[in-house]
């Protein structure tokens, strides 16, 4: 069998991102931080934030216009020079449908 010639093409997400141009909540202890972002999707979202190397899991919320607030426990997926990339851990039912409400007219 002779090797493809033709270059591998990145395969698609599975999850369609759109741009998310408004601040998380992001719960820190005691604390909230609004961070800014970058994008959403239904298996999570990006932020331009940087949480600490030893951070693992955020509780943030989401606060999607027209829908209302959505909780959410996020784990830290990748780290970039622009933020943390993050992955929704065990979504309510009824918060993921309304984050599909929010997303649905937007997906390209």
């Amino acid at each position: 069998m002779t090797p493809s010639t033709t270059p591998a093409r990145p395969p698609e997400r599975y999850h369609p991102r759109v741009e998310a141009n408004w601040m998380v909540k992001v719960h820190l202890g005691e604390r909230i931080v609004l961070v800014k972002a970058r994008d959403l999707s239904m298996a999570g979202l990006f932020l331009h934030g940087h949480p600490p190397d030893t951070t693992r899991q955020l509780t943030l919320t989401l606060p999607l216009p027209g829908i209302g607030d959505i909780p959410a426990t996020c784990t830290i997926v990748r780290r970039e020079a622009q933020g943390v990339a993050l992955e929704f851990e065990d979504m309510d039912w009824d918060y993921f449908l309304l984050l599909a409400r929010y997303l649905h007219p937007r997906l390209p």
